[in-house]
């Protein structure tokens, strides 16, 4: 079958939907691809480099009226989806949500219409997650952009000029985009702070160098299974919390990346006028969610403004056209993992399988019907956590209770256990002689003795085998020490190696102990 890639129509988009690479891996799967003429060029990829990966250059009409498939990055303009055609399959961003009009075109054309912003957030379908994709750029790009509108160093130096400080950097919302500038503000040497609804992310928030932002706030964390992996709408209470905290540190920082979004709804204003108005002049605002109203209440979409006070806030909404070769790269390759979950056979064929959770979640319209809503995936969300029943606490006279309930456990299980012992010794003691009796007492005695001191050795690793085999050799150089002043010769050397041996041991086990626990400490 034919792939074509048009020429994206929107003003300013720089991407493409397909690139040379991802031409020749679809190509393998026995399709042909045709690509618009200059289609590529915004992107850095020119018809030359295309032709050299086997791809048609053509005409933008060649591609709507021969394609079989239609891959592009924008949703279609009204001429564009005018020209779908019968069987003829469109991939792309596709927000249908916001676009009935469309579907309701793409519906009567008999085309089949798959949305790349519905794929569902499941652990097979992540090699198709374009939102992710682009968000990851956006929140790269968006701490590039903080930078170039801010007028200090990012990391702190120490020059003959003098000192200065790092930047402060605050991330609101930890989702991939969040991540993603977590990731380079903290690179960059500024100190970076990040705040989520979703306190579940604080972990990954902090392994990334981080510092996560608490609220001194009690609610049940929010299950992401119920918005697709996706924070849920705060409580009224939450918020307050949330901007009284905010509100706090405002005045100590030097730039505030804001990303949090809530799918199909208005970007929830999480730093407002009076906010901005307590920051230092020179401190910069990246707005991500400009797009939806903005999570700063003076942000202008597409705009870049300069308050009174000297806060810079950028309202683009554009970030990942402004790397658009990255961006065209990662969301070609999304387009051909698509194509292949719909080529299974590799044979040239799409094969529209509805009954694959990937593909019937991001179709929008399917032979002559609307499909969207899609049903619940059938495997659940990524961010989906099984929702752990918080244990009862315990009065103090039903804590009394279980101690004392425990401790007798704990003591049958050990009378009985000292009853069976005594029950075996008897038993040899009827049959073997009184010289080796006392003898295998004292064995007994000196194993069960030895076992409650080396058990009850506490140890700093996760497992006590080092401080078990460091207590078990103390014990030995115990009885070697006994034995080392013997009158025979053979002994006494037998009783030196043993403390030799054991004492190197100990002093091993104490220095591998030591540089384990130092690969879990920060510099």
């Amino acid at each position: 079958m034919k792939i074509g890639a048009p020429k994206e129509l929107a003003s300013g988009e720089a991407r493409v939907a397909m690139t040379p690479q991802s031409a020749k891996d679809l190509q393998k799967l026995g399709h042909t691809c045709l690509i618009q003429k200059g289609a590529g060029e915004a992107a850095g990829f020119s018809d030359k480099v295309y032709k050299e990966a086997g791809v048609e250059v053509v005409s933008g009409a060649d591609i709507w009226k021969n394609a079989d498939v239609v891959v592009k990055v924008q949703p279609p303009t009204d001429a564009e989806a005018s020209k779908l055609s019968n069987d003829q399959t469109l991939i792309s961003f596709f927000y249908p949500a916001a676009n009935e009009k469309l579907m309701e075109t793409a519906k009567s054309k008999g085309a089949s219409v798959i949305a790349m912003d519905m794929v569902p957030r499941i652990s097979r379908a992540q090699k198709m997650d374009a939102l992710s994709s682009m968000a990851n750029i956006a929140g790269y790009r968006a701490v590039i952009e903080a930078g170039n509108n801010f007028g200090r160093f990012f990391t702190g130096q120490v020059t003959a000029a003098g000192k200065v400080p790092p930047a402060k950097v605050l991330i609101v919302g930890a989702g991939v985009a969040g991540l993603a500038a977590v990731g380079t503000a903290t690179s960059l040497g500024a100190i970076t702070y990040a705040f989520d609804v979703r306190p579940e992310v604080a972990e990954q928030i902090e392994s990334m160098g981080a510092e996560f932002v608490y609220l001194d706030f009690e609610e049940e964390a929010q299950d992401g299974s119920a918005t697709g992996g996706y924070a849920a709408v705060s409580s009224p209470e939450f918020a307050a919390a949330q901007l009284a905290k905010f509100r706090e540190i405002a005045p100590d920082i030097d730039i505030v990346i804001t990303t949090a979004l809530i799918p199909n709804r208005d970007a929830p204003v999480l730093w407002t006028k009076d906010m901005v108005e307590m920051m230092k002049p020179g401190s910069v605002i990246v707005d991500l969610a400009a797009e939806r109203g903005g999570n700063c209440e003076l942000t202008e979409k597409d705009k870049k403004i300069v308050t009174d006070n000297g806060v810079t806030i950028v309202g683009y909404t554009d970030f990942p056209s402004r790397m658009a070769t990255q961006s065209s790269l990662l969301y070609a390759t999304n387009i051909r993992h698509m194509l292949t979950d719909l080529t299974p056979d590799k044979d040239g064929v799409v094969n529209h399988n509805m009954e694959d959770d990937v593909i019937r979640g991001a179709t929008v319209t399917h032979k002559g019907e609307i499909t969207w809503p899609p049903p619940p995936p059938k495997t659940k969300a990524i961010a989906a956590q099984p929702k752990k029943e918080k244990p009862k606490e315990l009065t103090p006279e039903e804590k009394r209770a279980k101690e004392i309930a425990d401790f007798k456990k704990e003591t049958a299980t050990q009378v009985g256990l000292l009853a069976v012992g005594g029950a075996l010794i008897l038993a040899v003691g009827l049959v073997a002689p009184a010289s080796f009796m006392q003898h295998f007492i004292v064995f007994v005695l000196s194993v069960f003795v030895g076992f409650q001191v080396i058990w009850n050795v506490s140890h700093s690793l996760h497992t006590p085998l080092m401080a078990v085999t460091n207590a078990i050799s103390s014990i030995i150089i115990l009885g070697a020490l006994m034995q080392v002043g013997s009158s025979s010769w053979l002994i006494m050397i037998l009783a030196a190696l043993g403390i030799l041996m054991a004492s190197v041991n100990i002093f091993g086990g104490f220095l591998v102990t030591r540089r384990m626990l130092a690969m879990f400490q920060k510099s």
